[in-house]
């Protein structure tokens, strides 16, 4: 689960070269031990002042780190660079794991997910929510930066809703559709008839 958003400040700050280009990097975090702390990859480019590209990334080891055909996150992670290096802009990575359940009941839900379950019942059939994600955190990091107006890189509602109420307003949403596998189109499908995600592909049905 997400940490309280008032209590994370910045733990530490740098430059990473990436194949996309540089990235001003920070880690922000409640206590500086903290070995999980939220990643935040900027643009140096990026004029605060105007409204700010935005992607909110949850963590997904499996396919950003693994390359895993289960999801589209890897993909949807290295498109989220690529947009930002060339357009500026901000990549907000939360630690929220397996849709906040963590990575180990992530694998749990995948044989779950292997027994005919789809990835939504299978995280409650595990005793968790559908999706127990937050993005205050997100909200609070962008509040710290002094962005004031952001155009979301998402497909998910639930990334919109989350800045209602809040300071920072959503003037623009860029679609972030990754074309879908075969080993995908059911988790794609649920994003779609399930959590209600804007997927237009025609395969998607």
């Amino acid at each position: 689960m997400s940490k309280k958003a008032s209590s994370l400040i910045r733990q530490a700050q740098a430059k990473i070269p990436t194949k996309y280009g540089e990235f001003e990097t920070i880690a922000f975090a409640e206590v500086a031990k903290d070995r999980m702390p939220h990643m935040v990859l900027i643009n140096p480019k990026t004029d605060y002042s105007k409204t700010v590209n935005v992607r909110i990334h949850s963590e997904c080891m499996t396919g950003d780190v693994f390359y895993s055909y289960k999801c589209e996150c890897g993909e949807q992670l290295e498109s989220s660079m690529k947009y930002i290096q060339e357009n500026a802009g901000i990549i907000i990575y939360l630690r929220q794991e397996g849709r906040g359940i963590g990575i180990i009941n992530k694998l749990h839900a995948y044989s779950k997910q292997d027994q005919g379950f789809d990835t939504a019942q299978a995280n409650k059939e595990l005793g968790f929510g559908y999706d127990d994600r937050t993005y205050e955190d997100a909200v609070a990091i962008l509040s710290e930066l002094g962005v004031k107006r952001v155009a979301l890189l998402t497909n998910n509602p639930e990334k919109i809703a989350a800045f209602d109420n809040t300071e920072i307003e959503v003037v623009e949403r860029i679609s972030l559709e990754i074309n879908p596998r075969q080993e995908n189109i059911d988790y794609l499908r649920t994003k779609k008839t399930f959590f209600g995600h804007s997927l237009n592909n025609h395969k998607i049905t």
